[in-house]
């Protein structure tokens, strides 16, 4: 296996709190890589740092790279132009934009793309081609049309904060065969999430709990681990710890 993204020892604080405590992590090129954990452990703060967004372009301590090529320092733009994005959790609104114009432009430096089979992916059919990105779309079809604009994009790697949020149980299957997709055609998948059977898309899961690297490796064997230890974990409810 090759890295593509390797983080070593990273510290970060904000506002004098320590949020990430010594992050160590290894996501290989092609696999999709899920950081599983609990609300509050330091998943989001990783991927705004590793997008450099938020004013987090470096970390306190240690390094990010990928591909070789140290992130630290550089801009959103810069990042990008390396072939790195994010879907936050909440989606984004585009006045006066519509659903075709958007994944056109996010998929402008992709010789391949195919508006129409971006949308059947994420389980959308043509007709919202012509709807507008904005509030006339419910969260769940603003989260799918995120979701196809990555496809249509097509980046090397994908960071992707909590891709199940908006979207019902029923609808799950399209977003995993989307994200299984989106690998098989050559991104590399950082799924971000708080739900083991949402972790258990991926090749790979890591345990991130309290600013900290906890296990990683099968996705069913971290998520056990997570479903087993995080609700009685002494860090987050040591009330739990000894007793029912």
């Amino acid at each position: 296996m090759v890295p593509i993204l390797t983080i070593n020892d990273v510290k970060l604080s904000i506002d004098g709190k320590p949020i990430l405590k010594g992050v160590n992590l290894i996501v290989n090129e092609g696999e999709i890589h899920a950081i599983l954990g609990p609300n509050g452990a330091g998943k989001s703060t990783l991927a705004a740092l590793l997008m450099g967004i938020n004013d987090l372009k470096s970390p306190d301590e240690g390094e990010l790279i990928f591909r070789d090529k140290l992130l630290n320092g550089l801009s959103i733009y810069e990042r990008a132009k390396l072939g790195l994005t994010l879907a936050w959790q909440e989606p984004a609104r585009f006045e006066g934009i519509t659903v075709e114009e958007y994944l056109r432009l996010s998929g402008r430096n992709n010789p391949d793309l195919n508006v129409e089979e971006c949308l059947t992916l994420v389980g959308l059919d043509c007709s919202y081609l012509f709807r507008f990105v904005d509030d006339t779309l419910s969260g769940g079809e603003r989260k799918r049309v995120e979701l196809a604009s990555i496809l249509a994009m097509r980046p090397k790697l994908a960071i992707l904060d909590e891709p199940d949020s908006g979207i019902d149980f029923a609808s799950m299957e399209d977003i995993a065969n989307m994200i299984r997709t989106m690998r098989d055609r050559g991104t590399t998948v950082l799924m971000i999430t708080h739900r083991e059977e949402i972790a258990e898309i991926a090749d790979r899961a890591t345990l991130m709990c309290d600013g900290q690297v906890v296990q990683t490796g099968n996705p069913k064997e971290v998520g056990e681990k997570f479903k087993n230890s995080c609700v009685r974990c002494e860090v987050r409810n040591p009330e739990l710890v000894g007793g029912e």
